[in-house]
């Protein structure tokens, strides 16, 4: 639990410098540079807010409901991109969405730190078949961590002109 205490730290520093650095861009920017999945920089964001969001549901049901957990899993049955787009997030809000998104991750962030120990061998059954509970946890920041670096690679690939489309 300690390592999820530390991680779940280093997030919130993270989102933390992201957020700044996000305040300083033209929001152009941020709304036409494409990475390899072709999303914006603001889509990124904006799934992270999804990927937040359904994971702190999937994290509580874990808890309490009988395991195997049937929960919906968008992530691995490719709608991704139809969440991104019936939400609309190049043309959201961009302050309202970088404070939406530092919230939901700053609120998974602390249901992480608060999980119950005796139910880490919970599972939950997704498209790819049973997942432990507490490798799911894991796997939320290493993805966390993915998006983000995606994020920052798109601003910088964007001032530093060496690419049109990154490659993450």
């Amino acid at each position: 639990m300690q390592l999820l205490k530390n991680i779940s730290s280093e997030t919130l520093k993270l989102l933390d410098e992201l957020e700044n650095i996000l305040k300083t861009i033209d929001e152009n920017i941020i709304s036409t540079k494409r990475n390899s999945q072709d999303r914006t920089i603001k889509q990124i964001i904006g799934h992270l807010v999804d990927s937040a969001s359904n994971n702190t549901h999937r994290v509580i049901h874990l808890q309490y409901q009988e395991s195997p957990l049937i929960f919906p899993d968008y992530a691995n049955l490719g709608v991704n991109d139809k969440w991104i787009v019936i939400q609309d997030y190049n043309n959201y809000n961009l302050e309202n969405l970088v404070q939406l998104m530092k919230y939901t991750n700053i609120h998974i962030t602390n249901v992480i730190k608060n999980i119950d120990t005796s139910k880490l061998r919970n599972k939950w059954i997704s498209a790819l078949g049973n997942v432990r509970y507490c490798i799911k946890s894991k796997c939320y920041f290493k993805r966390l961590f993915f998006d983000l670096e995606a994020i920052l690679w798109g601003i910088w690939a964007f001032f530093s002109g060496c690419c049109k489309k990154v490659t993450v």
